[in-house]
């Protein structure tokens, strides 16, 4: 992977010799994982890789983003063969058949960080599955040469633009916007077939009065690109900041749709201010339980794959391998 002896994979082209330990501005030397699994919204396999090029101080995934200095501890390096190996039998699974599964993707962290090692892993796993789709979720700040690979590897990528003004960038994640922005419109002219998503992050009194400057970037190149908004929610270093209310996203997307020329702009993903209308109606049905807010955590617990209708564990024939987990927590209101 002789990529990663000089590496100039992002737009801080550190040249520094990953093989041999050397690290950059990211932080990691040889490519690591974090978790994978199988992500029902996306139909795929997902694959978190550690590391980022970034140092946003909203980040929700600082653990792994900021790996090793986060102190925490994950999977680690595996081979591209273990890990092909591991998505195909996935992939090919009961339960990935049953969700639809045609996709490899990765996220992270910045994937794009590891390109060469990803690019080996789609390889081995297109010797089984010629067809697998292939995803990206990136912070755009890639090297141009890095990101004419990811668009032929890929079948759709999630951008992510986090502010349009230089300094307020910098103030945010550490790096300059201009590589972002050279990047998003080359992906756009170059690529557009590839784009599942611009996304932004709207953060209260930081960057919610740019949304309108990005959508007008956006629109200016192609106004038919989706750009996606998302309402902050308070982690890392902006743990007690305040998120958006609705009616400010509702304001925010509303006069984008009106002024900036994009056609298509979507807002949402708030913090549920209700229980789920799925875990009313399962708890409902759990009539062996006797206390209300029991059969409301026994709900969730079942929505996201228990097979116990006592939740002893000890007596469970599954708890070796645990069918429940933490997937997509919003699907718990998607039919």
């Amino acid at each position: 992977m002789d990529e990663f002896e000089n590496c100039k994979l992002c737009s801080w082209e550190c040249g520094v010799n990953r093989m041999e330990g050397e690290i950059g501005v990211c932080g990691v030397s040889v490519p690591e994982i974090a978790y994978c699994n199988l992500a029902q919204v996306l139909h795929s396999y997902s694959v978190t890789m550690l590391g980022c090029n970034f140092r946003c101080i909203y980040c929700n995934a600082y653990r792994l983003s900021q790996y090793p200095g986060s102190g925490w501890f994950y999977r680690g390096y595996i081979t591209p063969e273990q890990l092909a190996s591991e998505a195909v039998l996935r992939i090919q699974s009961q339960e990935g058949r049953r969700m639809g599964v045609n996709r490899l993707s990765f996220t992270g962290g910045e994937p794009t960080i590891h390109l060469p090692y990803i690019k080996k892993v789609i390889e081995l796993v297109k010797n089984h599955i010629p067809d697998i789709g292939v995803g990206f979720a990136t912070n755009g700040f890639l090297s141009l040469s890095a990101l004419k690979q990811v668009i032929q590897l890929c079948s759709y990528i999630t951008f992510e633009i986090k502010a349009f003004h230089d300094d307020t960038h910098r103030a945010i994640t550490g790096a300059p916007v201009e590589p972002v922005l050279r990047n998003a419109e080359f992906l756009i002219e170059n690529g557009r077939d590839r784009i599942r998503a611009f996304r932004t992050v709207v953060i209260p009194g930081i960057n919610d009065e740019e949304i309108e400057s990005i959508a007008e970037f956006l629109a200016s190149i192609d106004p038919s690109v989706p750009l996606r908004i998302i309402p902050f929610r308070p982690s890392y270093i902006l743990y007690y900041h305040p998120g958006p209310a609705r009616a400010k996203m509702e304001e925010i997307g509303r006069a984008i749709s009106k002024k900036s020329g994009l056609e298509n702009v979507w807002w949402g993903g708030y913090y549920p201010v209700e229980v789920p209308k799925r875990a009313v109606e399962t708890a409902g049905k759990l009539k062996h339980m006797q206390h209300k807010g029991a059969k409301l955590a026994l709900a969730y617990a079942k929505l996201a794959g228990c097979v116990s209708n006592s939740r002893n564990c000890g007596e469970c024939p599954r708890v070796a391998n645990c069918p429940a987990g933490l997937k997509e927590p919003w699907l718990l209101d998607i039919d």
